[in-house]
């Protein structure tokens, strides 16, 4: 194996080294290549542009700057951010399946880092692996509605497409496959993961998705119209698109993140995010969305490809170290979904919070000492709801398989649970990450250990996938005893991936009974 391999691409040389997996077998990485224009100056919130052409060879042996993140400003940010890394385990023929990662943040901070994204484990199982970094904030998701300014919002979604046409292109020279590229993401990049395959721009880009604690259909990853928002927070009245982004033209980086954090963020499901992904309001060649996301499912016009979606057995515990809530504030009816489009205060609101109380409380009232029940609230209402909804949707219209599966495996890899000591029982927001990736914050795997078996178990589960479309091992695993089927129509079966694995039918039935009950009632009053 070269110590310094050279790839040629469209772009120019690049120049890469030599890395180890989980197992000390070597691997190629190359890191910090641009797939984009770097958008600055006339590029800034525009949609990305081609690459440049370079001369000479590229040093490919480090990460390129991340984007900038709210709350961390650093010498490593640039708003020249648009690089990815590819790590495979040769450059030679066969071509390898392609596994694609998108970021989580809440479309507000995170990057492709190896720091973070380590792909040590994956890489194992003879697939290549891509991480890449996309705007974020105002930067990534600007949103105005007038059609002269070219500003119509999702620029960092459209990132996201740039970046998978450069895999399309450039990956053969690496040993990828350009015809077998599985996305996935968790959080708002397993949102992503969902929005890519709602989106005219994507097509034929990916062939199998995995959506990993995220969901187009939930409130996570939506944005808002920002003219209003931006207009409050500089003390501006009166104030229309063209001067908005004239003075964000002009405003140095530094000063547009500042301005991030003014914008206020309620993080509760009655509202969405103040940036994120928007239906745009008029369409051009690059317009990434242009309908509700459900409707876009319920017309069919998705792509049509295998899918695992699914959840950890308490996302909620999120909000506890995100936001420091331990309990409700008291107003039910900010735990009405959005998407169910009722208007608080309302008779229809207030009989539909009173049946939510009821139904997570009973007859107590919300306080520290019952914060398990807003907790199971929250991780209902932020997550497994619309990612419930995404399995079974999708089941019911698609002609390829739809895998649902929860996460129950606890052990040092929750590094999440870990990092902000929590010690209640479940699996939070963000711990199925341990087992896909190393990280610097990894502890050392004991062979054996349920750390080492959690890692082969999440790594066959999702390379067989990527390599197949069916996360069923093509060969007997010991790990892996049992069958995991598919979802059919309402039939929702599912995987548990715990200590042990095992499958059932209809997690939560009891609660999301509860919340079909709810859909119905808001339909019926329509």
């Amino acid at each position: 194996m070269e110590n310094e391999p050279i790839v040629t691409i469209n772009e120019g040389k690049l120049k890469g080294k030599v890395g180890m997996d989980f197992y000390g077998t070597p691997y190629y990485s190359f890191r910090g290549i641009p797939y984009a224009e770097a958008p600055i100056g006339k590029l800034r919130f525009k949609a990305p542009k081609s690459p440049i052409k370079w001369d000479g060879i590229r040093d490919a042996t480090v990460e390129g700057k991340t984007c900038y993140s709210s709350n961390l400003q650093t010498a490593t940010q640039s708003e020249d951010c648009l690089f990815l890394n590819i790590y495979t385990p040769s450059l030679t023929a066969p071509l390898k399946p392609v596994m694609f990662w998108i970021h989580g943040g809440g479309y507000v901070k995170g990057s492709g880092s190896t720091d973070v994204y380590g792909p040590d484990y994956l890489i194992a199982e003879n697939v290549v692996i891509v991480t890449f970094n996309y705007r974020l904030g105002i930067l990534g998701f600007l949103s105005l509605n007038d059609p002269s300014l070219e500003v119509p919002g999702n620029a960092g979604l459209k990132d996201q497409v740039m970046a998978l046409r450069w895999v399309r292109d450039n990956i053969a020279e690496f040993g990828g496959d350009p015809n077998n590229v599985t996305i996935f993401g968790e959080s708002v990049g397993g949102g992503s993961v969902h929005f890519l395959m709602l989106s005219p721009l994507s097509k034929g880009l990916f062939h199998k998705a995995i959506i990993q604690s995220g969901s187009a259909l939930g409130n996570r990853g939506r944005g808002q119209y920002s003219t209003p928002l931006l207009a409050k927070a500089l003390n501006l009245e009166n104030c229309d698109d063209e001067q908005i982004l004239n003075i964000l033209r002009d405003m140095p980086v530094d000063k547009i993140v500042d301005l991030q954090e003014k914008v206020p963020d309620k993080y509760q499901v009655k509202y969405c995010r103040p940036f994120g992904a928007v239906v745009e309001k008029y369409t051009n060649a690059d317009t990434f969305l242009f309908k509700d996301p459900l409707d876009v499912i319920t017309m069919r016009e998705y792509h049509n490809v295998p899918i695992i979606v699914g959840y950890t057995s308490r996302e909620g515990y999120f909000v506890r170290y995100k936001y420091k809530k331990k309990q409700i504030d008291g107003d039910f009816e900010e735990e009405i979904p959005f998407s169910l489009n009722v208007e608080k205060g309302s008779e229809k609101s207030k009989n539909i919070a009173m049946k939510i109380k009821q139904f997570f409380y009973g007859d107590q009232e919300p306080s520290t000492e019952n914060s398990n029940a807003f907790y199971l609230l929250q991780t209902d209402n932020m997550f497994v709801r619309s990612i419930y909804n995404t399995a079974r949707y999708h089941s019911r219209s698609s002609k390829f398989p739809v895998y649902l599966y929860r996460v129950s495996i606890e052990s040092r890899l929750n590094l999440t649970k870990r990092h902000y000591q929590i010690t209640d029982y479940g699996v939070t927001h963000g711990d199925d990450l341990g087992y896909l990736f190393k990280n610097v914050r990894t502890p050392k795997i004991c062979p054996g250990s349920i750390e080492e078996n959690g890692i082969k178990t999440f790594v066959k589960l999702w390379t067989s996938f990527a390599k197949t479309g069916d996360p069923n091992p093509a060969s007997q695993d010991p790990l892996i005893n049992v069958i995991w089927k598919a979802v059919k129509q309402d039939e929702m079966n599912f995987l548990d991936i715990g200590e042990n694995l095992t499958v059932g039918v209809n997690p939560e039935r009891t609660r999301m009974r509860f919340w079909d009950e709810i859909e119905k009632i808001c339909l019926k009053e329509m």
